[in-house]
């Protein structure tokens, strides 16, 4: 019973120690993202302009729809 115990209190402690690491790696950020924004301005209008031509596909064929 008493390993157990020893158990529980080391898996415990070892939670705590990554999740301060965690914490620390965040802070300084080590998470953050530099790379995204400056790719994503690169592709938004290939993005916008796409999904306008899904919806006047979409529109389209509900016209078509309507007529019949």
């Amino acid at each position: 019973m008493s390993v157990i115990y020893l158990l529980l209190t080391l898996s415990i402690v070892v939670a705590v120690i990554f999740f301060a690491a965690f914490i620390m790696a965040t802070k300084s950020g080590q998470f953050d993202d530099s790379y995204t924004p400056s790719v994503r301005m690169l592709f938004e209008d290939e993005l916008v302009k796409s999904s306008s031509k899904k919806t006047e596909k979409i529109a389209n064929q509900k016209d078509e729809s309507q007529k019949l």
